[in-house]
C-alpha cells in the first residue's frame, strides 16, 4: 500500500509541476471566456449584402420583396433575360429570380425559378416562396369572391398555457435549456476524460520507451503501478476542477462587488424584469431564471464529480493497458477508435433522445450502461432522475471499473515489457490468458 501511495505522489507531483498543466489551469478559463466573446461578436456581424436580380414578366410581385441588411433586390425586369443569366454567370449578381407570364396562377406557381451559381440558403428560399405564396393566395380569394379581412379574423390562435401539478406557469422549449446544462456537463466529462486518458496513455509510453519502467517494474508490481498512474492523474484533474471553480466564483463576486454587475437571479436583475414585465419577453426570462434555479445543483455538481471520477477510472485503464502495448502513440491509433466511440455515441444518445423522452427507455439503459453513462446521466439528472437511478447507474460505473481494471491489469504487465514488434488485438487477446 505504501508503494502505491509513493507511486501516487510521484504521479500527482509530476503533472501539476508540469509547466503545460500550470498554464492550462490558469489559461483554459480566459480562453473560455474570450472564445465566447469572439463567437459573440462574430454573431453579431452583419453578413455580405447580397443583390438579388428580378425578372418579373408579370409585374405584379416585383414591389412585395424589401431590401433589407443581407439582401438587395433591383427591378431589372426590362432587362433582356439572356443578358441578366450571362451577368449571374460572371457574378455581378447573386442571383435570379425569374417570374414568368402564365395563364393562371396554378401554372404560375410551378414555373418561378431561381438562377445561381452558388445555392441559396433555406431561408431564403422560404421567404421568396412565402412572399409569392401570400400574394397569389391573396388573388386566389379576391377571384372567389372571399373577404381576406373576415378569413384572417376568423382564424384561430390556439396558445396553450403550461403548467406544472402544483399551479405555477412553466414554458415550451425549457426541456433544450435543461438538454443544455446536462450536455455541457457531458461533454465537460467526455473531453477531460480523453484529456486525462491520453496524458496516462502518454506517460506510459514514455516511460516504457525509456526503459526506466524496467527498473521500476523491479520494486513494485505491474498493478500498482498502473493504478497509481490513474489515481494520481485523477487527483491532479480533480485539482484542475477545484482551481477553475475557486477562479470562476471569485471573477463572480469581484464583478458583482466591483463593477456592481448581478449575476444569477439577483436583486438588481429582478427589479429590472419586474419594470419590464408588462413583456411578454421578460415575463419569459423571469420564468427561465426560475425554472434554472429550480434545478437540482447540488445532485448536478456532485454527480459530475462522481461520473467524472468513475469514467475516469474507467476509460483510463484502456489507456494506460494501450500505452502498455505500445511502442509508440502512432502504434496507438488503431486502439484508440473503439474507446472514444461509446463516448461519442453517449453524446449521440444524450442530444437525440434525452431533450425528447428524458425518461424513456433508450435514455434510461443508456444512463446504466458503464460505456456511456456518465454522459446520458449527466444529461438526464436536470430533468430529474430518481435517485435509486442514480445509484444503480454509479454502482455498475464502479464495478465494471475493478473489472476493466483487472483485465487491463493482464495487458498492462505483458506489454509492458514487450519491444519492437506493433500488437494486433489477437495477441491482446493472447496476453489476457496469461
Amino acid at each position: 500500500m505504501s508503494k502505491l501511495i509513493l507511486i501516487i505522489k510521484r504521479e500527482f507531483i509530476a503533472k501539476v509541476r508540469n509547466k503545460s498543466f500550470i498554464v492550462m489551469t490558469f489559461l483554459s478559463p480566459l480562453l473560455f471566456v474570450g472564445i465566447g466573446v469572439f463567437v459573440g461578436y462574430l454573431s453579431q456581424m452583419k453578413a455580405d449584402l447580397k443583390t438579388i436580380a428580378i425578372h418579373d414578366e408579370t409585374g405584379r410581385f416585383v414591389n412585395d420583396f424589401k431590401s433589407d441588411e443581407e439582401y438587395k433586390y433591383l427591378d431589372l425586369s426590362n432587362v433582356d433575360l439572356k443578358i441578366l443569366k450571362d451577368s449571374i454567370i460572371s457574378e455581378s449578381y447573386e442571383g435570379l429570380l425569374i417570374i414568368p407570364k402564365s395563364v393562371d396562377n396554378k401554372s404560375l406557381q410551378k414555373n418561378i425559378q431561381y438562377v445561381s451559381n452558388d445555392s441559396p440558403t433555406i431561408n431564403f428560399i422560404d421567404d421568396v416562396q412565402d412572399i409569392i405564396a401570400k400574394k397569389l393566395t391573396k388573388e386566389n380569394f379576391d377571384a372567389q369572391g372571399l373577404d381576406t379581412l373576415k378569413i384572417n379574423s376568423a382564424k384561430a390562435k390556439v396558445a396553450i398555457n403550461i403548467k406544472k401539478p402544483n399551479g405555477e406557469t412553466t414554458l415550451e422549449g425549457l426541456n433544450l435549456i435543461k438538454t443544455i446544462v446536462g450536455g455541457a456537463f457531458g461533454y465537460l466529462i467526455m473531453m477531460f476524460i480523453i484529456l486525462y486518458g491520453n496524458m496516462v496513455m502518454r506517460s506510459v509510453i514514455e516511460e516504457k520507451t525509456s526503459r526506466i519502467i524496467e527498473v521500476i517494474i523491479s520494486s513494485v508490481k505491474p498493478f500498482q503501478l498502473m493504478m497509481g498512474k490513474i489515481i494520481g492523474t485523477s487527483l491532479a484533474g480533480i485539482l484542475q476542477f477545484i482551481i477553475w471553480a475557486i477562479l470562476g466564483l471569485s471573477a463572480m463576486f469581484i464583478l458583482s462587488a466591483v463593477f456592481n454587475v448581478q449575476m444569477g437571479a439577483t436583486a438588481g436583475m429582478q427589479d429590472q424584469l419586474t419594470q419590464s414585465a408588462q413583456s411578454d419577453l421578460s415575463g419569459n426570462i423571469q420564468i427561465i431564471i426560475k425554472e434554472l434555479k429550480d434545478l437540482p445543483i447540488a445532485t448536478i455538481l456532485i454527480s459530475f464529480l462522481v461520473y467524472f471520477i468513475g469514467g475516469y477510472f474507467l476509460y483510463s485503464s484502456f489507456y494506460a493497458s494501450i500505452g502498455a502495448a505500445v511502442d509508440n502513440e502512432t502504434d496507438s491509433q488503431q486502439f484508440l477508435l473503439p474507446i472514444i466511440m461509446p463516448l461519442i455515441l453517449g453524446v449521440y444518445i444524450g442530444f437525440f433522445t434525452v431533450i425528447n423522452d428524458p425518461h424513456g427507455t433508450v435514455a434510461t439503459v443508456f444512463s446504466m450502461i458503464p460505456l456511456t453513462s456518465p454522459i446520458v446521466m449527466m444529461m438526464r439528472i436536470p430533468f430529474g432522475v430518481p435517485w435509486w437511478q442514480i445509484a444503480v447507474s454509479v454502482t455498475i460505473l464502479f464495478s465494471t471499473f475493478l473489472g476493466v481494471v483487472w483485465f487491463a491489469a493482464k495487458i498492462y504487465r505483458v506489454g509492458i515489457l514487450m519491444y519492437g514488434k506493433k500488437p494486433t488485438w489477437k495477441e491482446l487477446y493472447k496476453w489476457l490468458k496469461y
